[in-house]
């Protein structure tokens, strides 16, 4: 039976890049807002001999991540594997002058929809799947209060669910990236040296092992 794994923020980054790497053993169920993206990381996974399917949407809205994981229940009745890549970078600010709309949206993305997702993804990955959580602890950083802030939510909520179900699956996994040149760390250091970060792909590459160990 194909294996399958649901990736949310799969349009780019980190996310795109274990896509394909997964790709070779897995049919790739790709979620991201971004079409385009996602259209072109099909090209790639394509081109590889992989098979993916694509769903433009966006985790934050409840009805569309409810009509996704039904879909995939009836369409395979399961899944083997979950990363959830997706997060939101607000720009950096001074905590007294945070922005409401950057507050709203960063917990929307980052905690909210986590909170929605894992309720709708655990009956499907069961007792035998495994869901994967990137940590990049921010919390307390000078000007990283709102992204610090809600992806510290976003990972309590991760590390309480890992705790709970330590002995009766699903395996829950949190894995800490090494800095990488992506966009969203471009946001935060927009001056910085790209040169001396990590390739995207070669630490997918690193991870993967960290990913799929038993």
């Amino acid at each position: 039976m194909t294996k399958l794994a649901l990736i949310t923020g799969a349009s780019r980054g980190l996310g795109s890049a274990l896509a394909e790497q997964l790709a070779p053993d897995y049919h790739i169920i790709a979620v991201a807002r971004t079409t385009g993206g996602l259209e072109d990381l099909d090209d790639r996974i394509q081109a590889a001999g992989g098979s993916a399917t694509l769903a433009p949407m966006d985790i934050t809205d409840p009805n569309a991540m409810a009509t996704l994981c039904r879909g995939i229940h009836d369409r395979w009745g399961k899944l083997d594997l979950w990363l959830h890549s997706a997060i939101h970078a607000a720009a950096l600010s001074p905590v007294p002058s945070i922005a409401a709309k950057d507050w709203n949206k960063s917990f929307a993305i980052n905690a909210t929809s986590t909170s929605v997702l894992i309720p709708y993804v655990a009956p499907l990955l069961g007792t035998e799947g495994k869901a994967v959580f990137f940590d990049d602890p921010r919390a307390g950083e000078k000007f990283f209060g709102t992204y610090g802030a809600t992806k510290a939510a976003q990972m309590a909520l991760a590390r309480s669910w890992q705790a709970e179900t330590a002995r009766i699956g699903p395996k829950v996994r949190i894995v800490e990236p090494r800095p990488m040149s992506t966009a969203l760390r471009g946001r935060f250091y927009p001056g910085e040296d790209r040169d001396q970060l990590a390739s995207i792909k070669d630490e997918a590459a690193r991870l993967l092992p960290e990913i799929l160990a038993d």
